[in-house]
């Protein structure tokens, strides 16, 4: 029995469970800041990432770009969650308040829209204390391709 056909058989869940498995292990960027996938379902998916020492700048605050990185692997493990091999095609993100040494950081990311080839989602980044640092919006373009297994 070939592996594409078992993945047919999944549910959306066990779907976004399979892809969270793939892509993790492959995802040598959102593990060297240390990066963890709390929840990962169909359209959707948590992260978090804990400030360190190194992920600060020059205004002893956590680097926008660290901070824009953990919302776009949010945002990437939202659009794959269907096993459908999706590349980023654009972002913005707007930061309202800085993240300290200490801080846990979580992304929230949601799907906004999906149609045809292209997706929009939202993902919100807050600290340990539920206070917004950023907010982001990815544009996705699928490709083609599928996660398989390891």
């Amino acid at each position: 029995m070939s592996s594409t056909f078992m993945l047919e058989n999944l549910s959306p869940q066990q779907l976004a469970d399979h892809v969270r498995q793939v892509m993790n292990a492959k995802d040598r960027a959102s593990m060297a800041l240390g990066m963890d996938i709390t929840h990962m379902g169909p359209g959707s998916a948590t992260l978090t990432m804990a400030v360190r020492e190194d992920m600060l700048n020059g205004a002893d605050v956590c680097h926008g770009g660290l901070i824009t990185t953990l919302a776009d692997s949010a945002f990437a493990y939202a659009c794959n969650s269907r096993n459908l091999l999706t590349l980023a095609a654009g972002l913005s993100t707007d930061f309202v308040a800085s993240a300290l040494l200490g801080d846990v950081l979580t992304a929230d990311a949601v799907e906004v829209v999906l149609k045809g080839n292209t997706g929009v989602y939202d993902v919100v980044v807050r600290n340990q204390d539920k206070q917004v640092i950023a907010t982001f919006r990815g544009r996705s373009h699928r490709m083609k391709g599928r996660y398989t297994c390891p």
